[in-house]
């Protein structure tokens, strides 16, 4: 897929509505077939995606026909999630709070639901994402070993990264990434995640037997799917 290329437009809901600016992000892939519109939570932006030889003036028609539909999922959106002294942030299963102890030998510590954080302020939101980054890493770790045991594969790699549209991936070699944000999910949504990708070192597809796969390793399939699609949204926010 080719990078993006971004423009501000205006969008009218309906003609009795004033035109609203929206930030565009466009893109061309092989691999599509039709124009398709996805809304970027993380940007608050509409990604619109087009084939390789379609042009642009498509697109724009599909953004105008569904500016409705566009405005309002932007608008829906939850406010950004600043990494702040005062702010809540979860963790797995638990709400923690943000707590700035710049005397504090260096380094961020978990204690009695805060986050504590040492050093100067403008350091504190850097030191948060690598301690999150690193957690999200030792839980993915943890969970990979027990599912690739149990369908008897093998990761080549486990990788652990800032994604925009994918909780989690499988490239042709066996290498798993994951999206940091996942260690602000429910525990049992990571494991599900992690599932789902190690499901993929059997079956590189999403076929029957590949679900088959995936229910043997996890038993809250939907739930997590549901969760995800609900609040998954909101991580994409923070930071």
């Amino acid at each position: 897929m080719e990078p993006a290329e971004s423009e501000t437009i205006l969008l009218q809901p309906n003609p009795f509505a004033a035109p609203a600016p929206c930030a565009v992000h466009w893109r061309r892939s092989a691999r599509a077939r039709r124009v398709s519109l996805k809304i970027d939570p993380r940007e608050a932006a509409v990604v619109v995606t087009l084939p390789q030889r379609a042009a642009r003036r498509m697109g724009m028609a599909l953004l105008h026909q569904h500016a409705g539909w566009v405005l309002q999922r932007l608008a829906a959106l939850t406010p950004v999630q600043k990494l702040e002294p005062g702010a809540s942030l979860p963790i797995g299963d638990v709400q923690h709070e943000i707590v700035h102890a710049p005397d504090r030998r260096a380094g961020v510590a978990i204690e009695d639901g805060r986050i504590v954080v040492s050093g100067g302020l403008e350091f504190l939101p850097r030191r948060i994402l690598d301690f999150l980054r690193e957690e999200a890493a030792r839980r993915v770790r943890s969970q990979a070993p027990i599912h690739a045991a149990a369908l008897g594969v093998r990761p080549r790699a486990l990788r652990v990264k800032d994604t925009s549209s994918r909780w989690g991936s499988c490239a042709p070699d066996g290498t798993l990434a994951f999206s940091w944000r996942l260690v602000m999910a429910p525990d049992w949504v990571l494991d599900y995640v992690v599932a789902h990708e190690i499901a993929h070192l059997r079956e590189l597809n999403h076929s029957p037997r590949f679900w088959a796969h995936v229910e043997s390793l996890t038993p809250h399939r939907r739930a997590a799917e549901a969760w995800l699609k609900r609040h998954g949204p909101a991580l994409l926010r923070v930071g």
